[in-house]
Order: structure tokens, then C-alpha cells, then sequence
């Protein structure tokens, strides 16, 4: 039987799917997973343990030889997601203060939208954009954890994130990041050791969820996916297009919320342990908004891709490592 095939097919399905089978198990059967030793440890209570090596292995795919024109494409692409995120969260805070919108609080917010599905923008930036794009993932890469919401909560005061949590955060991701650079074969180990997570993340994050929250997520849920493609998607399409000086459909390809970010909610909880009663509906928001924006996204990018086609048919990049310059062709 050939389950992991039929699971990629699934939207972001090796972390969604086994996150299904832990709620589903945890609201009606929970305490087969309580019976203690190896068999609670890993499938109920691993959480940090587990959160932890996801952040080292992400750290692997970040290459320090990515330089030039990828670099920089990585932080502008990496901070108009971040910055985007942060005043969509930080507003509506602002407005609805403690009475979520939607039922949606800044957790579940700047969880989805600043964090992006690393494999599918490489997908599409093979498909859509040119040699450089590829690359840019070895910066955006950095949101692939609970770093950047820590910094986005911590610095809106949002959460109570305690400096010590960062650094506590940091480490697993720099270790990563050495091992990965030091060896290339150590990369590919963690690499593929992050695919390996991603199921048991999911079915961890599953165990601590009830039926009943998800359902309380509902709408709330609809409406992060929408949000995060409409404003880290199509928003970001036009500014990033406005910055490169040409359409550029790789703005569009960032509007996803990734898989790993399923995972971030629990980890922030860690470092602020007032939210944690937060923790079960924003995992279930999140979970609902990265089916959305996989299923979208990639049908918008292609849009806008035969749109940025016909609209720079006339536009001729002179040398796309000036990144800005060009040139009207005849």
C-alpha cells in the first residue's frame, strides 16, 4: 500500500493527515495514548523534544553559499511576509483587543500568514520563475519555525516572550545551520530527517486537540487561509512587482501558510505559557489555513504568471543580478 503517495496528494497531507488521526483518536479513544513510557512520550507529551528537532533540521536548508541575487530576493520576499503578517496581527489586536476576530487571536494570525511552504514556492519558482528565484529559498527558509512570530509577538507585546526563549529557540536553528554548511551530507541527513518529523509532528499536535475546537475554529479557520493569500499572496504579487520594476509572480508564490507551521503555536506557548490555552484552536485555525493556501496558491501563481508573461513581453532584463535594471525593447 502505497500510503505516503496517496498522503502527498493531500495538501501539506504528511503533516495534515496524521494530525486528523491523533484529533480524531484524542476526542474519542484519548486514553489509549495515556498509557505511559515510550508510547505517551512520543505520541502525546514529545512535544518540545519534537518541535525542537524540526527547528534544527530547517536550520540545515539554510546554505551560506546562497549569495547575490537570491540573497537578496530572500529578504525582501522574507521581510514583506513578515512585515505583512505582523500589522495584520498587531491590527486587529489593536481593534478587537481580547474578543478575537472571527474568532481568530494573534497567535493563530501571525502564525499563518508569516510563514510560508518553503517546498511549494521551490516548486513554483522552478516552474515560473528564473535560475535565481530557486535560491531565495535559503532565506525565507527562516520562517519555517517559531522564531519569527516570537520576535513578531514579542516585540507588539502581544506575548510576554522572555529573551532567554529566543536564544532558547535560536540554538536548535544555529546548530542546524552550521551542521547543514560545515557538510553537505550532514544537510541531506537533516533534511531528510524534517520529512521524517513531519508526520509525528502532526499526529502530536493532533493528540492535543479535541473535535470540539476545530469546530470552534470553523470560520475562523476559512477566514486565515483567505486572509494570508489575499495580503501574503496577491498584495505581496503587486509590491514585490512594483520593487523588482517588472511583474514577478513570485510575489504570489509566498502566500501560503507551511505545514511546519502547525507546529509554531506550541512552541510560542513554551516560551509564554499564558497562551497555551490558546494553543488547541490556533493549531486547528492554522492547520485549516495551510489546506486553503496550498490548494490556492498555486493556482493563483499561475495566473499571475501568464499575466507578468504578457505585461514583460515588451521588457527585456538587461542582467537580472543588477535585480533593478532593464530596459524597453525595441
Amino acid at each position: 500500500m502505497k500510503l505516503v503517495e496517496y498522503m502527498k496528494k493531500f495538501p501539506s497531507g504528511m503533516m495534515v493527515i496524521p494530525l486528523i488521526i491523533g484529533t480524531l483518536i484524542n476526542t474519542f479513544i484519548p486514553n489509549i495514548l495515556e498509557i505511559g513510557g515510550f508510547t505517551t512520550a512520543l505520541f502525546k507529551t514529545g512535544t518540545p523534544t519534537m518541535v525542537g528537532l524540526f527547528i534544527l533540521c530547517s536550520g540545515a536548508s539554510i546554505n551560506f553559499k546562497e549569495v547575490g541575487v537570491p540573497l537578496v530576493k530572500g529578504v525582501f520576499l522574507t521581510l514583506l511576509k513578515f512585515l505583512i503578517g505582523v500589522l495584520i496581527g498587531w491590527g486587529l489586536f489593536f481593534i478587537f483587543g481580547d474578543k478575537a476576530f472571527l474568532g481568530l487571536g494573534p497567535l493563530a494570525i501571525i502564525t499563518a500568514v508569516t510563514n510560508s511552504n518553503g517546498a511549494m514556492y521551490t516548486a513554483l519558482a522552478q516552474e515560473f520563475g528564473d535560475k535565481t528565484d530557486p535560491g531565495a529559498i535559503a532565506i525565507l527558509s527562516l520562517n519555517d519555525g517559531p522564531f519569527l512570530t516570537m520576535i513578531a509577538l514579542g516585540t507588539t507585546g502581544i506575548a510576554e516572550i522572555p529573551v532567554i526563549a529566543f536564544i532558547a529557540a535560536l540554538i536548535p536553528l544555529l546548530i542546524g545551520m552550521i551542521l547543514g554548511n560545515l557538510d553537505e551530507e550532514f544537510r541531506k541527513i537533516l533534511q531528510n530527517g524534517l520529512i521524517m518529523i513531519l508526520p509525528f509532528n502532526g499526529f502530536l499536535f493532533g493528540s492535543n486537540i479535541n473535535l470540539k475546537q476545530i469546530i470552534e475554529a470553523g470560520i475562523g479557520g476559512i477566514a486565515l487561509g483567505i486572509i494570508t493569500f489575499v495580503f501574503t499572496g496577491i498584495l505581496t504579487y503587486y509590491i514585490y512587482s512594483m520593487i523588482r520594476g517588472k511583474k514577478d509572480p513570485m510575489g504570489m508564490a509566498i502566500g501560503t501558510t507551511g505545514g511546519n507551521a502547525i507546529a509554531v503555536p506550541a512552541a510560542v506557548a513554551m516560551a509564554d505559557p499564558s497562551l497555551k490555552s490558546l494553543v488547541p484552536v490556533a493549531t486547528a485555525q492554522v492547520a485549516a489555513s495551510v489546506v486553503i493556501t496550498t490548494i490556492v496558491t498555486p493556482i493563483l501563481t499561475g495566473y499571475f504568471a501568464k499575466k507578468a508573461k504578457k505585461s514583460n513581453k515588451r521588457i527585456n532584463i538587461i542582467d537580472d543580478s543588477k535585480f533593478f535594471i532593464k530596459k524597453e525593447g525595441k
